[in-house]
């Protein structure tokens, strides 16, 4: 609903065009590299690979569109970490009827967009470096695979299942799973579940 009610905002504009409507961070990875689109709009929790995920692995393969994110969350960690991964737009869902248009035509440019709040976040924060010392996880420190398999793992799939959306054997999905288990510090999958909630990669209601 979400969704649709997104592209109806968009498509009532005569200069912007949807060419594609993804339901998870992997499916707006593959929508991009086939349609190269000059913005590309993602919410910050999706399942399968969560938003900042999917602008990392973007940037990664060079495709040419510019991000802007929706998310409900206005903390500063969320935020550089957005804008680390090359997204050019982060506004909250309560705005979207007030900024979307404006952050679309503004990202589809090349230039920077941030909501009144964001702005807000990033200024302080340049202001004291501390506030984004005190956002540093550990999940920041996992390469892209490892991220995509503790969401995986955070929303309840098991090891084949994993096995399968990813294209690896269940083996090397158990040593990912216990690789994780010794960067992260925890013993047991609830540890991994609740770090990967408490740094926000899966939403509280997944």
């Amino acid at each position: 609903m979400v969704r649709e009610g997104i592209r109806a905002i968009l498509e009532k504009e005569g200069d912007i065009y949807v060419v594609g409507v993804a339901s998870n961070g992997q499916e707006a990875i593959d929508l991009a590299r086939d349609h190269k689109p000059d913005v590309l709009i993602m919410d910050i929790m999706m399942p399968r690979m969560n938003g900042i995920q999917a602008a990392e692995q973007i940037n990664n393969l060079k495709i040419p569109t510019n991000i802007l994110i929706l998310s409900m969350y206005a903390d500063a960690g969320l935020v550089h970490r957005a804008l680390q991964h090359g997204v050019k737009g982060y506004i909250l869902k309560s705005s979207v009827s007030d900024e979307l248009l404006q952050a679309v035509r503004a990202v589809a440019n090349g230039k920077t967009h941030l909501g009144s709040p964001i702005s807000e976040i990033v200024a302080e924060s340049a202001i004291n470096p501390q506030i984004r010392g005190k956002n540093n996880d550990p999940i920041s420190n996992l390469s892209p695979r490892e991220k995509e398999i503790l969401q995986l793992i955070a929303e309840e799939h098991t090891s084949n299942e994993i096995a399968g959306l990813l294209f690896i054997s269940e083996k090397t999905v158990e040593k990912h799973r216990a690789k994780l288990m010794g960067k992260l510090g925890v013993r047991n999958l609830a540890g991994l579940v609740r770090l990967a909630v408490k740094y926000r990669l899966v939403d509280h209601n997944t």
